[in-house]
């Protein structure tokens, strides 16, 4: 019988194998040395989060405990934040990355707002120019106030995009650790 162990992470707590473990250990360990210095606690935050959606993901299939299979995949899905690979031998070679198509939501795009970051929002969202929709915004409120309410609308509805995943959201581009690692303290 294989020794499992109790534990959390990104706020989640899981049964994992104990050789799982150990490889999820180095994988975060390689993954905080290669981070920059200006990187850091948010960034490993973020990947934490996204380790642990993966994994509910995959034990929704009825497995209970997390295999070292399970975490081989992940940890090649996610990648580190410099693009190369974990490990860079010839002789071992990383199980075949899935392919997902990243999820596109509309947040608040924060770092290039004028006013409340809608328009750039829009813009990131439906990866048009920004000036366009700034020019359309500004035509709508022109011609009447229907410019104006749904600005206002999509203002209060809409959340800021603030974390790195968030960022990658709002783009439609996946959040794993190389596209994550270019959205680090962006804001501050």
């Amino acid at each position: 019988m294989k020794k499992t162990l109790n534990i959390g992470i990104g706020g989640k707590s899981f049964i994992i194998d104990e050789d799982a473990h150990e490889r999820l250990k180095d994988y975060l360990g390689t993954f905080r040395t290669r981070l920059k210095d200006d990187q850091g606690q948010e960034v490993m935050d973020d990947i934490e989060a996204r380790i642990s959606e993966l994994l509910l993901t995959n034990l929704g299939s009825g497995q209970q405990t997390v295999s070292l299979d399970m975490v081989n995949q992940i940890t090649a899905q996610l990648g580190m934040p410099d693009g190369r690979p974990e490990k860079e031998t010839k002789n071992e070679k990383m199980e075949e990355e899935k392919t997902m198509n990243p999820v596109k939501k509309l947040y608040l795009d924060v770092e290039s707002r004028k006013i409340g970051g809608v328009c750039s929002g829009l813009a990131a969202y439906f990866d048009i120019d920004v000036t366009l929709v700034r020019i359309i915004f500004l035509a709508l409120f022109l011609a009447g106030s229907f410019g104006f309410w749904l600005y206002l609308i999509i203002w209060i509805v809409a959340p800021k995009a603030v974390t790195p995943a968030q960022k990658c959201e709002l783009r439609g581009i996946e959040a794993n650790a190389e596209n994550m690692a270019r959205f680090t303290d962006s804001t501050r």
